[in-house]
């Protein structure tokens, strides 16, 4: 007769290692540009975007609108290279390029649009262009 054996999943050590190793960040490339992450509102008369860039200068940021399309790109700069024989243990700070493309439902006014940079926050007012409306002509 066979013998009926209970399986206890977490007492198997690779599950174990396999629950732990999927909830650990996986680290990025170097080279790859991280996205920014935003909070999109919107009011009657424009779009406000917030932008969190911890780490940016203002005079290393570049937003470009187009049509209804709004591309924010950032550089963050290494404060300092480690001094000669000095052994970093760990580096968690991210050093390169932020990109982030979105595209809004209405056309933007690019004249109108204002941005601001306080604190690592980066806000863009984006004003909608007005609606065209109908106009009706008078026969002569």
């Amino acid at each position: 007769m066979t013998r009926l054996q209970i399986y206890d999943p977490f007492a198997d050590t690779a599950v174990d290692t396999l629950l732990r190793s999927f909830f650990r960040p996986v680290p990025a490339e170097r080279d790859a540009p991280r996205s920014v992450r935003i909070d999109v509102s919107e009011n009657d008369t424009a779009y406000i975007v917030h932008a969190d860039m911890p780490g940016v200068s203002k005079e290393d940021i570049q937003v470009a609108i187009e049509g209804n399309q709004v591309s924010i790109t950032a550089e963050v700069k290494r404060a300092a290279e480690p001094a000669e024989g000095t052994r970093v243990l760990r580096s968690e700070r991210h050093f390169g390029r932020y990109f982030r493309s979105f595209t809004l439902p209405l056309e933007l006014d690019e004249t109108t649009s204002s941005a601001k940079f306080d604190k690592g926050v980066l806000e863009l007012t984006l004003a909608k262009k007005p609606v065209a409306t109908a106009r009706k002509l008078t026969i002569q």
